[in-house]
């Protein structure tokens, strides 16, 4: 934690809301984690005496962005399924997945990841994956924002062999009591998916996120292939199930969200339930295109996810902003229309999105006073992003992931002209090379 300081900046992006104007030539004060004020230089120089700051010339400053689906611990597959349809992709990770993971080496992957993630401008993420208590530790090794919890799968999953599902939910419950939600993180209640889960399970873990304000975090209508084997299963669709067990509503999460019609949209839409929208892993996987315009027009909450670094290959959330936009002005029913998913629009999927189906959109995503301190810079004085026009459309469609040059983590600095702060990125390539060739060793 630093002291206070203040960030000044060519454009401020409050996010506070949708038609909100950036703030020309604006700084943002942060004090304890939390940002305290902001607004035009001028002012808070006179309003802040003395106050160190950061003048990020050429610069815009806007909060970081959230990953609303990812696996973490999968970089360190990230290359070894591609050009897969998602069944094939699984019928390769999951056997490397059993033979490989332990508590150590989810850590490092995860340190990977979160790395990774922060020089992308990423401050936070919903993970599902096994260990959730290496996750967190590598999240404190890295200041970094991860909300997770143990996997629900009928089968026995690698971090509790030997163990019944009951057994399981028991498991769950107690580590959601060690792990309760504070004003800056939530517990993730994490089953697979409907054709993984049965319905008594789903109903049980989904009982259990609401009693401790956890996040339900699962796979649904992610490929025609899913949704048949769950009506084989169940005679329903995904999101039919999910609302019969009660498990659709204002924590949950679902991830992809892709073959859905209008009955099961209006299931979303009226259970206030959020959709994590998976561009990359949808189209490398070859499972189709979500129909986003038409989820945000029935009111539905869609932030934007990378998937795991197994299937999209990469864990850059602004990248997905930038395929996204351009994905859906030309993709889906009704003519091409260039102004769908305009830039403020996805840019607000990537952040005040991501924390609304996190639970944590009054203190995530946005700029405000009492808001967490997770921002990014973004450099706008390339020859690539030069001149801006609208910052929103510059930061959107000109700029990237190599763009971001300053990240604060609850008003930390994590990384500061392009290099983490906190760990030696050289070692982490150097332990996810190792992760590589342990992996070779298995195929």
């Amino acid at each position: 934690m630093e002291g206070r300081v203040a960030l000044r900046a060519d454009h401020v992006l409050t996010m506070q809301s949708p038609d909100a104007e950036p703030i020309v030539d604006g700084t943002v004060v942060l004090d304890d984690g939390l940002i305290t004020d902001l607004g035009g230089a001028a002012e808070m120089a006179g309003r802040y005496p003395g106050v160190p700051v950061t003048h990020l010339r050429g610069h815009a400053l806007m909060p970081a962005f959230v990953n609303a689906h990812t696996h973490l611990a999968m970089t360190m597959f990230g290359g070894v399924a591609d050009d897969r349809s998602l069944e094939d992709f699984l019928a390769t990770v999951v056997p490397l997945e059993s033979e490989l993971l332990d508590h150590d080496v989810v850590a490092t992957a995860s340190v990977g990841a979160m790395v990774e993630s922060h020089l992308a401008g990423v401050g936070t993420a919903l993970d599902m994956y096994f260990f959730p208590g290496a996750v967190l530790e590598a999240a404190e090794r890295c200041g970094f924002r991860a909300l997770t919890g143990p996997v629900v799968l009928e089968n026995e999953p690698p971090d509790a062999p030997g163990s019944t599902p009951e057994q399981r939910l028991e498991a769950l419950a107690a580590w959601l009591a060690d792990h309760p939600a504070t004003d800056s993180w939530r517990p993730v209640v994490n089953p697979h998916s409907t054709y993984l889960v049965s319905p008594d399970h789903l109903r049980s873990a989904a009982e259990l996120a609401a009693r401790h304000d956890a996040v339900f975090h699962v796979h649904a209508a992610e490929s025609a292939g899913e949704v048949a084997t769950v009506a084989a299963m169940h005679s329903l669709h995904p999101i039919e199930l999910l609302a019969e067990v009660g498990a659709l509503g204002e924590r949950t999460v679902v991830a992809h969200g892709v073959q859905l019609d209008e009955s099961q949209i209006a299931l979303l839409a009226d259970s206030g339930t959020s959709v994590a929208h998976c561009p990359s892993s949808n189209l490398k996987l070859a499972s189709g295109v979500a129909p986003v315009p038409q989820l945000l027009d029935a009111g539905v909450n869609v932030a934007l996810g990378t998937d795991g670094s197994a299937s999209s290959n990469d864990l850059d959330v602004l990248g997905a902003a930038r395929l996204a936009a351009l994905l859906h002005k030309t993709v889906g029913s009704g003519a091409p229309d260039p102004s769908r998913l305009d830039a403020r629009t996805t840019l607000w999927m990537a952040t005040r999105s991501g924390a609304a189906a996190l639970g944590l959109g009054d203190t995530l995503g946005l700029l405000a006073p009492g808001a967490m301190a997770d921002l990014v810079a973004v450099d706008l004085d390339g020859p690539h992003t030069q001149p801006i026009y609208d910052v929103h459309s510059s930061i959107l469609y000109a700029a990237g992931r190599g763009d971001i040059s300053q990240v604060w983590s609850a008003g930390r600095c994590v990384v500061r002209d392009g290099r983490h702060q906190l760990v030696d990125t050289d070692a982490v390539v150097s332990d996810l090379r190792l992760l590589g060739e342990r992996t070779r060793g298995t195929l």
